[in-house]
């Protein structure tokens, strides 16, 4: 071996190409051929499946910042995609270090592989610390990934098509993950070794509006006695009301939240001013701030991990979460008639509201964690007491 064979550098086939014409030179993994998308970070140690195939992503490249991921490969089971119909929702995920073979009883298919089988494409060898610097000091940047095994790019191009996209503030991405058409749901929480259950007796009749729902929503639902009728996101309250629900739950999903409100926050109105319980989670939580007059914004750099404190006041406790989402609830804008409940101790952003006098309230974190901990689930309870409490019965303790 010469020398010049011992330094030589392999040919890049992949690239992540920013807006501001910044080319980042890597290995390409999964799919092939480009996308475009927005370019956010991941805390997260554990859980990059149920990341990927979480729909509230849908517009995104994932940059995880923890160095190795997929040395536990992939199986059937740790998937939060409820509308396997609907196109893969995020765009591309970044990698520091390559793909190994999986290490995990429960593997099926390498991450590589099953990255190529959803459509998604992956480049590694990538600095994820810097791309993350960048990102906390810049925002967000729009940006191109692409992989081309022979390693022929059309660096203009793919510059050109980085500066030309808009982002995602004014997307109504819903439409592209929600369920078809109403469903019921019986699936219940996994369990070791027994793989999900299935619910057999409920207490509350809840419907849950998919603007991009996981499926661990619905499961820590169903746990809690709950049945529920799945119903996509246009759906007019009319059509809610005519299930006779006990309570109704607004979903996470992708996108502005502004630009879904525009058919989803007349909706949730008309839902609140009949004095149902509703619970909102992340862009439920965002469109419910919305119909009661608030107004969202656009983060600088967005929370995505598994490891963000919140503090709850109601309770006076410190919960830690997981966090998907690039907009965000003003304060400011809230009017009297809403409370501020929890608050992000990163940033001191907004992460909860409650219509004071009446069962509505939201956060914009993910209670049903999947990945993440499972310090929030009691907020299942809190929406199960009130329907109770509406019904005439006596609550349970939440924890």
């Amino acid at each position: 071996m010469t020398t010049a064979d011992a330094w030589s550098v392999p040919t890049a086939t992949a690239l992540l190409v920013l807006a501001d014409g910044t080319v980042i030179e890597g290995q390409g993994l999964g799919a092939t051929g480009e996308a475009v998308g927005e370019v956010c970070f991941n805390t997260a140690i554990t859980g990059y499946q149920e990341i990927l195939t979480d729909p509230s992503y849908a517009g995104q490249i994932v940059t995880f910042t923890f160095p190795h991921v997929g040395n536990v490969g992939t199986n059937d089971e740790d998937i939060e995609t409820v509308n396997m119909a609907s196109v893969s929702g995020v765009r591309g995920t970044v990698l520091k270090a390559d793909v190994t073979d999986p290490s995990n009883y429960r593997a099926g298919r390498r991450f590589d592989e099953w990255l190529k089988a959803r459509g998604i494409i992956g480049i590694c060898g990538v600095d994820t610390r810097a791309l993350t610097a960048r990102i906390r000091e810049r925002g967000v940047p729009n940006a191109v990934i692409a992989h081309a095994p022979d390693g022929a790019f059309d660096i203009e191009a793919l510059k050109a098509r980085a500066a030309a996209w808009p982002g995602l503030e004014g997307m109504d991405l819903a439409r592209d993950v929600t369920t078809g058409q109403s469903r019921g749901w019986d699936e219940t929480p996994w369990t070791w070794n027994k793989g999900y259950g299935r619910q057999e007796d409920s207490e509350f009749n809840v419907v849950a509006i998919d603007y991009g729902i996981k499926r661990n929503i619905l499961r820590l639902l169903t746990e809690a006695g709950c049945k529920v009728t799945l119903v996509p996101a246009e759906t007019p309250a009319e059509d809610i009301l005519a299930h006779n629900p006990d309570g109704v739950f607004l979903s996470n999903g992708p996108g502005d939240p502004a630009a879904t409100g525009d058919y989803a926050v007349p909706a949730i109105r008309a839902l609140v001013e009949r004095d149902i319980p509703v619970f909102g989670i992340c862009l439920g939580h965002q469109m419910l701030a919305l119909a009661l007059g608030g107004q969202t914004v656009k983060m600088h750099q967005g929370h995505h991990g598994a490891n963000h404190p919140v503090h709850d006041h109601t309770t006076g406790k410190v919960e830690i979460t997981s966090m998907n989402h690039g907009f965000a609830v003003d304060r400011e804008s809230l009017p009297d008639t809403v409370e501020e409940t929890h608050v992000s101790l990163f940033d001191g952003s907004n992460c909860g509201i409650r219509l004071k006098g009446r069962p509505v309230f939201s956060v914009q974190y993910h209670p049903e964690a999947s990945p993440g901990p499972r310090d929030s689930h009691y907020l299942f309870r809190r929406f199960t007491n009130l329907m109770r409490e509406r019904k005439g019965q006596a609550a349970v303790p939440e924890r």
